[in-house]
Order: C-alpha cells, then structure tokens, then sequence
C-alpha cells in the first residue's frame, strides 16, 4: 500500500508550484478566511431559468445525497484566478492563471473527507471553478447560470462538498473560452487504502497553448473558426505553424477580437484513429506541465523505481498519443476509477481524459512523448534515472508511439466499480450535430439553452445513446456522475468523458443516483461554446 509522502510530492515536476499550497493546507475544520464583503458560499437561494418540476442545484434532494456521502477531516485551501506572466520555458506569456502558474497548484484532498477551497477571482472577467469528474453536490459543480451566478470580478466563492471518491480529476474555469488559457489544476483524491504499491509518482498534465503568442487568444480563435471571419476556415485563411520568435504579450481582454494575432484555424488535419479531422485549432506550442518541448520538465527517479503516472489532458482541441520511450505501461485507471489492468505501448488521450499507468523505470533518459494527434507537433517530458544533463531532442518520436494502443472501449471496470447488471428504466437517444462549415454545434439540432432539459429521475438506471451525425470526433462529458461504456459484449469501464468518433454512437450507462441540474457536453472548448451543451435534468 502506497501513500504519497511529502518527498514524492515536492519531486513530481509540478509538485513545486504546489508546495506553498500544500503547507498553507489544514485537516482542521476550520473555514478559509476571506474578506466578508465578497465571500460567496453555498448559494441555496440561487434558481436557473427554466422549466418548473425540476430537482435545483440546492433542493432538499441534493442536501440528503450529500449527507450521504458523510464527512470527515476538512483540507482548507484557496486558489486566486488572475491576470499573470508565465515563463513556459523560455517563452514568456501573458494570460490567466490559478496562483501565477500553469498548471496551477496541484490541489490534493483524502477519499471520505471535505474540500473547502474558496476561489478568489481577480481576473477583469467573471469566473467560475468546476470539478472534472467528481460526482459532487449540485450547488458546487461550478456551472454558470445553472448551478451557480457566476463570480464576479473582486468577488470569492466558497466551494465545499465531500470527496468520497478517490481519483485522478481536474479543476478548470467553467467560464467560455477560460480553460484554453492557464485556468485548470491537477485534482487528485487519495485513496487511504490504496491498493497499488508504487515507489513514486509522477502527474503529467498535457495541454495545447495558443493565449498570449503573437496576440491570440482563446476569444479571438473562436471568432475566427465562425463563418464570415478574416482568415477564418470559410474564407481560405491558413493556419499558423509553430512559433519560433519571442511571442508578444497579449492583452487578454475578455473580448472576443479575431483581428488579434494571427490566423490559428487548421484545415485539412487529419487522424486514422479519429476517423477523419483530428481538430480545427493550429495551437502553436504543446505543453507537459507547462514546459515546451526545448525545456521540459524532468522526473528523476532511480532505476527499477515502479512509478504511478496520472496522465491528464487539460487540451481545448487535441488530443494526444502518449508513450514512454522504452517502456510499456500498465494502464490500472481511466477518469478515476480502477480497471481490469491492461499492458499498452501507448494511449490515445481525448480532451479531460485522465488515465493512470504504472511503469518499472529502466536505466537512462526516456521521453515521455504526447504526439499531438492528427497535427503538427507534440508536448515532450524526459524521465531520467542517470545522473547525464542530455535531454531527447525536441521532435523525437518513441516507436512505442506506433504500437499497441488500447481504447478505452476495451477496458473492463475493477469488480469493485462495475455497474450492477440491470436493465435501463429509462433509454435516451440524442443526437450530436452541426459542422465545421458554419460552426454550429449542438444536440439535437439546437444550441445550448439553460431553460431545456432532458428529463431522468432519481433511482433509475439510464440508458443514453449518443449518436454522432458529424464528420468530427468529440470528447463528450457528463457532469455529476460516472458512466459504463455499453456494447461491448461487457460491462464498460467507469468514465465521465469518451470519446465518439464521426458517424458512430457512443452508448452509456449510468444510475442516476445524484440529483440535480447537470451538463452533458463535448470537452472541445471551441465546439461547446459553440453550442455543443445541454441539460440532464432531475424530474421530482
């Protein structure tokens, strides 16, 4: 059984941005202190537009299931969301970050205890904070206009639920296009009877990166990707390729402006194993914990060291292969949750999927490679067991990259997370829609609206279909539960995001066994801001 100890926290790369946070951490009961005059907290008085004879984010139910899930010691903490300069490596930008890094400080709480973390918005826009994955209370999922107001400038908000499930999760802004900038956190809940042994660990968080170079924003790269726009994918705009001067500082308004920076649209990707176009967004660095490939990070170990990787992507619009030159990895989790283990050279990781895997260290310098997939350029890690200062080159490509892959379709659930074997109460088929032409993206045809839903209700085995009428992939995400991918001739592996590929289905289920209003949508930022969102609603 693997506990980890201090040591092994401040050695994994990210660990030092965190180490203030950790020692500003408390598993007292007492409340993070903030100025009264802008302290938000549990916001039970706050009612989303919509129909009536729905479950709100802070009913009655949702106060019960949340007793349910019982109490324990309290991890205290406080993020502040604001305006920073970050060094990625020799590349200086200018964007909005959590505690003035990217990542932010890796947040890290006890399975059966309490988180209370009051964020702190100092940003000129308002913000929220969500939980990736967790199946959380209602009132604390960090949806703007339907769990929560959002937060505005100057404001705190108090967010304190149980963390009954441990887990490899992610913080991130639910605000539009926030998490393409610096806006997310590594979010791991241990396990006080964790069955794995491991003598280390290392958390990779992936993303790609666009704020702050040459002018771009997230903002302006959405107005760009829309019919109409100069230098749009209508229009016969190019995308840039990687930048390899000193980028400017952006202003980072939260204006939307397609006239700053340079054309990011990219036509004609492509991916076999998305089955078509691998994205629309020429992000023009690749990140590992913040770090470009000409200055990774570094992980050190001693050879033979079993080692527990918590692989994140924290992309708006990639996704990765990721390998570990020399080495095959045993995959033991995906969204949090424990699988049947299951040796692979690689993994193809859609957007705020989380995989954990274990690998024995071998002797010398590896690099840990994500190849951003379907596009021009990859994120680079280096793990070293040797005492040598020479890095892998910047492009260098693994052979492990090119080999086995397991999808997550084909893992199987630990007996001890398998959903129960039962028939759906209630079967649900949307479809996703719309096209990169005239960037309409939706369900069912329509774009987000906070007054629809699609009803469940509390104690039902839901069926949902999704069905794929586009010629794009998505990553598409419940919120508030956990799900089995159906159809497989087995019980699915526990998830909160999957991918479905163009012109496929992806069926699931899930108990609907957490009341509330919650979002289903797809995790390419610039297509659920484009409409690619609705609502699993809790009838009474």
């Amino acid at each position: 059984m693997h506990t980890p100890s201090r040591r092994t926290l401040l050695r994994a790369p990210i660990a030092g941005a965190g180490a203030g946070l950790l020692a500003a951490c408390t598993d007292s009961g007492s409340e993070p202190r903030s100025g009264p005059e802008h302290t938000a907290g549990l916001q039970g008085d706050f009612v989303p537009p919509g129909p009536s004879g729905y479950i709100n984010p802070s009913d009655p139910e949702v106060e019960a299931a949340e007793r349910e899930r019982g109490s324990g010691p309290v991890r205290t903490l406080r993020l502040t969301a604001a305006e920073s300069l970050l060094d990625l490596g020799g590349r200086t930008v200018r964007t909005w970050a959590y505690d003035e890094a990217v990542p932010g400080p890796l947040v890290r709480a006890t399975a059966g205890g309490i988180l209370s973390l009051t964020l702190a918005n100092r940003l000129p826009a308002p913000t929220t904070l969500h939980s990736h994955g967790l199946r959380l209370r209602c009132d604390m999922d960090g949806t703007p206009g339907l769990t929560q107001p959002d937060i505005e400038p100057g404001a705190d908000f108090l967010y304190r639920f149980a963390v009954p499930h441990p887990g490899t999760y992610l913080l991130h802004s639910h605000v539009g296009m926030q998490p393409d900038r610096a806006l997310y956190t590594p979010f791991i809940i241990d396990d006080p009877k964790e069955p794995l042994a491991y003598d280390e660990e290392w958390i990779v968080v992936l993303d790609d990166w666009l704020d702050g170079v040459e002018g771009s924003t997230p903002d302006g790269v959405l107005e760009q990707l829309k019919p109409g726009a100069s230098g749009s994918m209508h229009s016969g705009g190019m995308a840039m390729g990687p930048e390899h001067g000193t980028p400017e500082h952006s202003r980072n308004s939260s204006s939307a402006d397609a006239s700053s920076g340079p054309s990011r649209v990219l036509m004609n990707s492509y991916s076999r194993l998305l089955d078509g176009e691998s994205g629309n967004v020429a992000h023009p660095y690749f990140l590992v914990n913040g770090r470009l490939p000409t200055r990774p990070s570094v992980f050190r170990c001693r050879p033979g060291d079993r080692v527990r990787l918590r692989i994140i992507n924290a992309g708006s619009d990639t996704a990765f292969r990721v390998a570990l030159e020399g080495h095959s990895m045993t995959v033991t989790h995906t969204d949090g949750y424990p699988v049947e283990h299951r040796d692979t050279d690689a993994l193809l990781v859609g957007m705020a999927e989380r995989y954990d895997v274990l690998v024995t260290a071998k002797d010398g310098v590896f690099a840990l490679v994500g190849l951003a997939e379907g596009k021009k350029g990859r994120a680079l890690a280096v793990l070293r067991t040797d005492k040598g200062r020479r890095n892998p080159p910047p492009d260098v490509h693994p052979d492990e990259l090119d080999r086995r892959i397991v999808p997550a379709r084909r893992l199987r659930p630990h007996e001890s997370v398998a959903l129960s074997d039962r028939e759906p109460d209630r079967e649900m088929r949307i479809r996703v829609t719309g096209g990169m032409e005239k960037y309409n993206w939706g369900f069912d045809h329509k774009p987000y609206d906070v007054r629809h839903r699609y009803p469940i209700r509390s104690g039902e085995r839901v069926r949902l279909t999704l069905i794929n009428a586009t010629d794009m992939w998505h990553p598409l995400h419940l919120h508030g539960h956990t799900f089995a991918i159906t159809g497989f001739g087995a019980a699915g592996a526990r998830k909160d995001t999957s991918v479905v590929l163009p012109h496929r289905k992806l069926v699931i289920d899930f108990d609907a066994d957490n009341p509330g209003l919650w979002m289903l949508h797809c995790h390419n930022q610039y297509h659920s801001e484009s409409g690619m969102m609705t609502i699993l609603g809790y009838k009474r």
